[in-house]
């Protein structure tokens, strides 16, 4: 029967010419390729062999629009209908790389996949967050690479699915997750609250992510291509390192993480010295230790020896003593010498000048004392009473310096510049 349709396809459409997108592109190490094309509503399976391919003048890949020329056919084991590609050529490059490069130019733009803002892997990870699917031979491969490489770090993993229309926001819901287990997510976020993606107190403390997943076709991988996903990745608090696909495969996942690797595997060695380098290390540095141990011994037995040797010969350290005495005593004499012939100096020149300042200082004082019996005579309360006023008393000797303190009949006591006068007041107004 196959045969039968085989042969009804060759005689009413073949040769054909098709157009299409690529998809699943692969080449096998015989040099034939296997690959799909479809539309927006359908798609063949494709098989170019060696010859036509090494006639190939460009590399290609999934989602470019390809034009194909060549022949219907049933592959009869499966009883699959398949296009047997004599030649191909470019027909545009396809709707979703299209798309692709649209989103890329436009995240591009804004800065998100600026080098500046990329971050270096720490050296030593307290803990590993790894995003993929829970049946994925992507978190095998990093496990076991991580198992092997440091089983010392703890690896938390935040599944989700990594393909279909609902992956992009159960990675954003992952990735999420492990932002709370970082240690700027641990300290905004309230402990003691019971909601759910909360995390615990005993949680380890995460470094770094690792976004994962194995390849397939731009369509298997256009999960990690969505913007959402990837202003998520911007916003990670720690480093994200995103291996996704294979060598050959680009999302702009890649773009957005601080690093890229190109399998899963070499994503985890990446994040994950061996833990014989680290070893090493520890036993370098307690060598390192050993030997400025044993140096600091060393030189501590050198001086205790010199201080040994010194304590067996007091006589010469008693001899050094005395004449650092000796010479001490003597700078001593000198200084005091020196200083008593600077203090004689500095009296004979007190005393020559004291006779000068002696005659100074009296001149000084005689002009104030003139100064000030000018200033008290000119207070003296005669000089006013010589000028016919006069200085009114009453018996208690109280001054009169207003009418509302006297009275008729009230005796006063009036002082002139010659004599004193008994008053009687006889009509006070």
């Amino acid at each position: 029967m196959c045969r039968a349709v085989a042969d009804a396809l060759e005689a009413r459409f073949n040769p054909v010419v098709v157009r299409g997108e690529l998809s699943g592109f692969s080449r096998a190490s015989s040099g034939h390729c296997y690959f799909s094309l479809k539309d927006e509503s359908a798609q063949v399976r494709c098989a170019m062999f060696r010859r036509a391919a090494s006639l190939l003048d460009f590399s290609p890949r999934d989602g470019e629009l390809v034009e194909l020329r060549g022949r219907l056919g049933i592959y009869e084991p499966r009883g699959d209908l398949q296009l047997i590609v004599e030649s191909m050529s470019r027909a545009g490059q396809g709707a979703l790389f299209e798309q692709f490069l649209k989103l890329k130019a436009k995240l591009e733009a804004q800065g998100l996949f600026d080098v500046a803002r990329k971050r270096s892997l720490p050296v030593l990870p307290r803990g590993i967050g790894v995003v993929t699917s829970l049946g994925a031979a992507a978190l095998h491969d990093v496990t076991s690479a991580l198992q092997r490489r440091a089983p010392h770090i703890p690896v938390v993993v935040a599944p989700a699915l990594v393909q279909g229309a609902n992956a992009p926001a159960e990675l954003i819901q992952a990735l999420s997750n492990l932002y709370r287990l970082t240690p700027q997510g641990r300290l905004a976020v309230d402990f003691t609250a019971q909601g759910q993606g909360a995390p615990s107190l005993s949680a380890p403390i995460i470094d770094v992510i690792l976004l994962v997943r194995g390849g397939g076709s731009m369509e298997d991988l256009w999960a990690f291509n969505d913007e959402q996903l990837v202003r998520s990745l911007t916003q990670s608090p720690v480093p994200i390192v995103c291996g996704v696909g294979h060598e050959t495969d680009f999302t702009l996942a890649d773009f957005a993480a601080d690093l890229r690797a190109p399998t899963p595997t070499a994503a985890a060695e990446l994040v994950a010295q061996p833990r014989e380098v680290w070893l090493g290390a520890v036993e370098g540095l307690a060598q390192r230790l050993r030997d400025a141990a044993y140096r600091h011994i060393d030189q501590r037995s050198q001086q205790l020896d010199l201080t040994a040797s010194r304590l067996g010969r007091p006589s010469a350290l008693v001899g050094r003593q005395r004449l650092q005495l000796s010479s001490n005593a003597q700078r001593l004499h000198l200084f005091t010498l020196q200083l008593l012939k600077q203090r004689q100096q500095e009296l004979q020149r007190l005393q020559d000048s004291l006779p000068d300042a002696m005659g100074r200082g009296l001149s000084h004082a005689d002009e104030r004392l003139q100064r000030a019996s000018l200033r008290l005579g000119l207070l003296d309360p005669t000089l006013v009473l010589q000028r016919g006023y006069a200085w009114l008393r009453n018996r208690d000797g109280d001054t009169i310096n207003s009418v509302r303190q006297v009275r008729g009949g009230q005796p006063l006591r009036a002082t002139l510049a010659d004599g004193e006068l008994d008053l009687t007041v006889s009509n006070p107004k």
